[in-house]
């Protein structure tokens, strides 16, 4: 099978579309002939051989963790799920033919399996973060970078529960912003006053690690009021930094009950063929991205 794997860490030419032999499930696990593959910033934070601890790798490495597709394999004790069901989920090395899931849920009906692939680290991300913030209805949460796929999914599921949101993007997505339910504004040059005009806020999250957490401790008055998933340093403010998964399994089940409500729709905003694997992690590191990127296999 095709398999986009880098045998050293490095830039995104490191990355090398090979032959490989064909992963199979293991107990507790299915595989699936992948169709779509997520594209997340932490594919090419692994792949530069930053130090993130829930995702140690051997090298040479296969690339990705979320994906959907066709179960083709059913892996001893698995239940509920047979061959031929469409599922989206987290596994690894998926931007591949074939990978290995270890947690899965069956596709909402109508949704694409591009969709699909968007969703299962960004919402389970969402929900962790939301959560460790500790926001609750009736607040206001600020969201640094909040037009990517994890903003795009923070803004859904606050607005869902009764949690007004600030987002701060560029200004070709304001209007973005304010369509998912968000209060916009630009970031840049006297960002931290135009949030301040638009209220008080009472937590915030980093999404886009680009160097503003000593000013969200500033508007939210305490660094336990701030969480980051994207700046390695903020601990050094005293700020938690949010990076080992809960639990994928709960948050893909409350991913398809969100889409099936009409309540979570986070868009594609460009899909790569395998061997654009460089390119897709180009664009995704250069951020102002709006909803997700997708390889499609």
């Amino acid at each position: 099978m095709r398999k986009v794997s880098f045998a050293e860490f490095g830039g995104p030419d490191v990355l090398q579309l090979i032959d490989a032999e064909e992963p199979h499930a293991g107990p507790g696990r299915i595989r699936i002939a992948v169709r779509a593959a997520g594209v997340n910033p932490v594919d090419w934070r692994v792949r530069e051989g930053q130090v993130l601890g829930a995702h140690p790798i051997e090298l040479p490495s296969g690339v990705g963790l979320d994906a959907a597709g066709v179960v083709d394999e059913v892996g001893e004790g698995v239940t509920g799920v047979e061959v031929g069901d469409r599922v989206f989920g987290e596994g690894s090395s998926t931007y591949a033919e074939f990978a290995v899931l270890g947690a899965w849920a069956r596709m909402p009906e109508g949704l694409s399996f591009e969709e699909a692939a968007g969703y299962p680290s960004v919402v389970e991300t969402a929900l962790r973060v939301i959560r460790e913030v500790g926001v609750r209805p009736g607040q206001t949460l600020l969201v640094s970078g909040a037009s990517g796929g994890v903003g795009s999914a923070v803004l859904q599921i606050a607005r869902d529960r009764g949690i007004k949101v600030i987002g701060t993007a560029g200004a070709a997505n304001q209007e973005y912003l304010r369509d998912l339910g968000a209060v916009a504004t630009t970031y840049g040059e006297g960002w931290v006053e135009r949030v301040r005009r638009l209220g008080e806020v009472d937590a915030a999250l980093d999404l886009a690690g680009s160097g503003v957490i000593r000013e969200l401790v500033e508007l939210t008055g305490a660094p336990e009021k701030v969480v980051s998933i994207a700046d390695l340093g903020a601990p050094e403010f005293g700020v938690r930094f949010s990076g080992v998964a809960g639990s994928v399994p709960a948050a893909l089940a409350e991913a398809a009950d969100l889409i099936v409500r009409g309540k979570l729709h986070i868009p594609v905003e460009k899909s790569y063929a395998l061997t654009e694997a460089a390119a897709a992690h180009v664009d995704s590191q250069a951020g102002h991205t709006r909803g997700r990127r997708v390889v499609v296999i």
